[in-house]
């Protein structure tokens, strides 16, 4: 069975070296494993809770979305989507705010932090709270939830988060489950050794401390600038250099080999200058940074495309989230009257459906197909020797909905796939 990661990206500004070795890489490395199932999306909405720039969300979320494609995530084999793209989340968050106690709310970090400042501000206690800022944490269980996350990897800031979307879901499930459990309960995953890349200074780089090095802005020119900038000891060229503790060899080791760490570590010992410490250090970075800063500049002047990528995500979500959706509405005992709702007659809505069929070739194998109401081939199996192995792939996919491990060989769109597979569901 496949695990679902789930990682959103709040739309706030742009994003850094920093960043990139410690986020955007290693999950797109961890979205390549196999029996992984990744979602990736800009947290939009939630940038409305600390911004209130439209311009600078809107440049942000452009960034950010093309910064992810252009360092190697795959829309294919993930799902990519922008937040405020799936209306099911906003009404998931309202179902769960349904059944959410104020006193969780009150102990969530961001609340309690905003009443703090402004008390010792010598201000009314929430005169700093929005309804926003308050029920951050349910939009964020929401966001989990709408996919059934197994995991979400946060920073151990958002640690209590993944714990408040556990209980919503034990309670939510609790309440309206009748023996089913609509919601996966998620685990956060904390990476202890994910590496922190030291700014200009030596400190965590981060925007607050204005220490950073930029990630694509600027170009190979703000690169240079930067780490030019990188504070080193006072030692001479030619003066033997201590490696240990320097950010510069920190971040020199981010993107590099072995044999380049211990070379660079050697000469640094043997006297090398940091002029020329930081001139390899740029061409370290450069060299594979350069490449996607190609593809990010042609993405930001290709909006179109950025866009067309965006909607194909937000349709494979869409085909997940919405008969989800679906059942809670019936479970929580809302949406239209059944025995009043406008019903299609028998003919009709079996020729609405999709289609399996399923047939034996004349190699002897046995295969099926999904074929949708107007005839298009969405799917083809692959072949099997059993007619009844293909039967019960069959009746899996009907029960299931789409799986990464369906044996097929073509799959003309998988967010058809899925919508079609929802279709049984729904009948």
């Amino acid at each position: 069975m496949s695990h679902r990661v789930l990682t959103g990206i709040t739309t706030t500004g742009t994003l850094h070296l920093g960043n990139y070795v410690g986020a955007i890489r290693p999950a797109i490395e961890a979205s390549r494993a196999a029996g992984v199932e990744s979602f990736f999306f800009m947290a939009d909405f939630h940038a409305l809770i600390k911004c209130d720039e439209p311009a600078r969300i809107a440049h942000s979320s452009r960034s950010i979305a093309a910064t992810w494609l252009a360092a190697g995530l795959d829309p294919e084999r993930v799902t990519f989507y922008r937040q405020s793209d799936i209306p099911e989340i906003p009404e998931l968050t309202w179902l769960l705010t349904c059944v959410t106690a104020k006193g969780q709310m009150n102990r969530a970090h961001a609340y309690k932090a905003a009443v703090d400042a402004a008390t010792a501000a010598g201000e009314d206690p929430d005169a700093r709270v929005t309804m926003g800022l308050y029920s951050y944490p349910i939009l964020m269980a929401a966001d989990i939830l709408m996919f059934n996350a197994h995991r979400v990897p946060v920073g151990k800031d958002q640690a209590q988060h993944i714990e408040m979307a556990r209980d919503v879901a034990q309670r939510f499930n609790h309440l309206y489950g009748q023996g089913r459990e609509f919601f996966t309960l998620p685990e956060a995953v904390i990476e202890a050794s994910m590496e922190l890349l030291p700014g200009l200074d030596g400190r965590k780089m981060s925007k607050s401390y204005d220490n950073v090095i930029p990630l694509f802005e600027g170009g190979a020119a703000a690169l240079k600038d930067a780490v030019a900038r990188i504070v080193t000891d006072s030692k001479l060229p030619g003066e033997p250099k201590d490696p240990e503790g320097q950010a510069l060899v920190t971040i020199y080791d981010a993107f590099a080999t072995p044999d380049q760490r211990a070379s660079f570590r050697a000469a640094l010992r043997g006297g090398l200058a940091w002029g020329e410490a930081k001139a390899q250090l740029v061409a370290l970075i450069e060299g594979q940074i350069g490449p996607m800063r190609a593809r990010y500049a042609a993405l930001m002047a290709n909006p179109a495309e950025l866009e067309a990528v965006l909607q194909r995500g937000a349709a494979k979500a869409r085909a997940m989230a919405a008969p989800l959706l679906a059942e809670l509405r019936r479970a929580v005992g809302i949406g239209a009257f059944t025995a009043e709702a406008p019903k299609a007659d028998a003919k009709t809505e079996k020729a609405a459906l999709p289609v399996f069929k399923q047939y034996r070739e004349a190699d002897g194998r046995f295969y099926f197909k999904l074929v949708s109401a107007t005839g298009e081939l969405l799917l083809q199996s692959q072949a099997f020797e059993q007619g009844r192995d293909a039967g019960q792939w069959v009746a899996r996919l009907k029960r299931e909905g789409w799986l990464a491990e369906a044996p097929a060989t073509l799959v003309a769109d998988e967010a058809a796939v899925r919508a079609a597979l929802a279709a049984f569901a729904e009948a």
